[in-house]
């Protein structure tokens, strides 16, 4: 018999020490995680931390809360070294398109290319 009828899963969990060292990592705030976005992003996640959060409100149910924010969590992660992901926005355009990126294309349009 199951003590609550079906599986619990925690996705989340509070720590009332203080955070220390890498601002990304698991569990990391909204507010760290934007600041980690390129520029062009922010309205994006924006968008998405809005919704998942009246999402929240709505159903009392914080998973998809913490699935957006982990979500925008790794790819601030990516991000925040623009040269790097831009070189990986990059190797992934050219990877999955079979040609070259011209050097000098905009990262947006590299981006598209990528799905990125």
């Amino acid at each position: 018999m199951t003590r609550y009828g079906d599986r619990v899963t925690a996705l989340w969990s509070f720590d009332e020490q203080p955070r220390t060292g890498d601002p990304l990592l698991p569990g990391a705030t909204p507010a760290a995680i934007r600041d980690a976005l390129l520029p062009e992003d922010k309205t994006e996640f924006d968008t998405a931390y809005q919704h998942a959060l009246a999402g929240a409100r709505r159903d009392l149910e914080l998973t998809e809360l913490f699935r957006c924010l982990e979500h925008w969590r790794r790819v601030a992660l990516l991000q925040r070294d623009p040269d790097r992901f831009a070189s990986i926005a990059r190797r992934a355009a050219e990877r999955l398109t079979g040609a070259p990126v011209p050097a000098d294309e905009p990262l947006a349009q590299t981006r598209r290319r990528a799905g990125l």
